[in-house]
């Protein structure tokens, strides 16, 4: 059996295509068991990978998987999918993909792939904002508001933090993310600093087995960050240019828009790194 797939980035900055997140997307994956995607997903060793399937709802369906467990959505996988879709089925600027739960519209604006994403809900941390600050090697005063759960498709933990140099100091080991993470669904923080109107610094953590990785891009995180904002009664159209994954080595730049309708669209480049196939 072979199966043909594509390298990308999602979320690339300008000009520099060995920028963002990586994903690996595999051109058809009819003939896949799920065992076999999230083996599959395991061997690229990617934070994740996706299997392009018919639907008889949308444009393509697909299945995004990270090397240890099948993701209900994600930011990067669903706007580097749609690029490999739109070129499969020669499509225009518009397209849907079809996920177990749900159907996402993918649009393309000039170098810009963007997302709507699902409706969400948002509530409360457990954590003090003192408990929160120390398990983030950071002081109470760093904190610039209210830390939120919020579900846009995942449950992460969204933290506004004072200033971009605050940012930067963070650091989170396995025990600190447990605790502040005890009353959600899964490990995962996302912090945001704004650096000028309009302009945002984040960082992404999440847990891999008793391990703590930070992401280089978050799409979900930013559809997150999307109703936080809401949450937080801020007045609409909003829009934030968000810059991630410089402490990983590999910057990344986002776009979140929220309309004036309340909807929530996350946007970034995808750039194709290159094609080859496998035989199972």
């Amino acid at each position: 059996m072979r199966l043909h797939y594509r390298l990308l980035n999602v979320f690339t900055r300008t000009g520099e295509t060995l920028s963002g997140n990586p994903l690996c997307v595999f051109e058809d994956g009819r003939s896949l068991d799920t065992g076999t995607m999230q083996a599959l997903a395991l061997q690229f060793n990617l934070s994740e990978t996706t299997f392009i399937l018919p639907s008889t709802q949308a444009t393509a369906g697909f299945r995004i998987f990270t090397p240890s467990y099948e993701m209900p959505f994600a930011g990067h996988p669903t706007l580097g999918t749609a690029a490999v879709v739109a070129d499969l089925q020669g499509t225009g600027a518009s397209l849907q993909l079809e996920l177990p739960a749900r159907i996402i519209t993918v649009t393309r604006d000039a170098e810009l792939w963007e997302l709507c994403a699902p409706k969400g809900n948002s509530r409360p941390s457990a954590c003090s904002p003192t408990t929160l600050a120390g398990a983030l090697g950071l002081d109470p005063q760093d904190l610039a508001g209210d830390a939120l759960w919020v579900d846009i498709g995942v449950e992460q933990l969204v933290v506004p933090v004072a200033n971009p140099a605050a940012l930067a100091r963070a650091r989170l080991g396995w025990d600190g993310l447990t605790w502040i993470t005890a009353d959600g669904t899964r490990a995962q923080v996302y912090l945001f600093a704004e650096v000028s109107p309009g302009r945002l610094k984040a960082r992404f953590f999440f847990d891999k087995g008793e391990s703590v990785l930070e992401d280089p891009a978050t799409g979900s995180a930013t559809a997150n960050l999307g109703g936080w904002y809401q949450a937080m009664g801020w007045p609409t159209p909003l829009e934030r240019n968000i810059e991630q994954g410089e402490a990983t080595g590999r910057p990344a730049s986002l776009r979140l828009l929220i309309d004036a309708a309340g909807s929530i669209f996350v946007a970034g480049r995808v750039a194709e790194l290159g094609r080859g196939f496998i035989d199972l």
